[in-house]
């Protein structure tokens, strides 16, 4: 995999014809880096959240695969902010087609704004899905934050 990894402010790139690996709905692997997505904190990848009518389905699963729609297109530029406390860069993304991918993915319903932790940079963006009950919000879920304290990594 090719990628172009630049010292603080990074900027990372997947040349035309790269693979990407989606990992789930908010972290991508461009070469060696693992990059989460700022601003937003999707499902986990594992992570179920149940219809209206109370059934269960594999919202986690549907998350990635959004992102996975939206990295396609290729073009894929990640601008570093920061870096994690577990060594990831935290990172605006866009493609040549999509401005924000973050945006999107609030805007889908498969992620929430600031990691649920206030209005967050995304706030109408989660406001219109929750309205229009995309993604995530057709029905009950778990905060991500919520869901990982109860399904620690082993």
């Amino acid at each position: 995999m090719l990628a172009l990894l630049r010292a603080p402010p990074e900027r990372i790139e997947a040349a035309d014809g790269t693979r990407v690996h989606v990992m789930d709905g908010d972290s991508l692997r461009i070469g060696p880096r693992i990059v989460r997505i700022a601003d937003i904190d999707a499902v986990e990848l594992n992570q179920r959240c149940q219809d209206a009518t109370g059934q269960p389905w594999d919202c986690g699963t549907q998350a990635r695969d959004a992102l996975l729609a939206l990295v396609r297109g290729g073009g894929l530029i990640c601008e570093s902010r920061t870096t994690d406390q577990y060594g990831r860069a935290v990172a605006t993304c866009a493609t040549t087609r999509i401005a924000d991918i973050g945006a999107i993915m609030v805007a889908q319903g498969w992620a929430i704004s600031d990691l649920g932790r206030g209005p967050g940079a995304y706030r109408q963006e989660e406001e219109a899905a929750r309205s229009a009950q995309r993604g995530i919000w057709r029905g009950r879920f778990e905060t991500p934050s919520v869901w990982r304290a109860a399904h620690p990594r082993s």
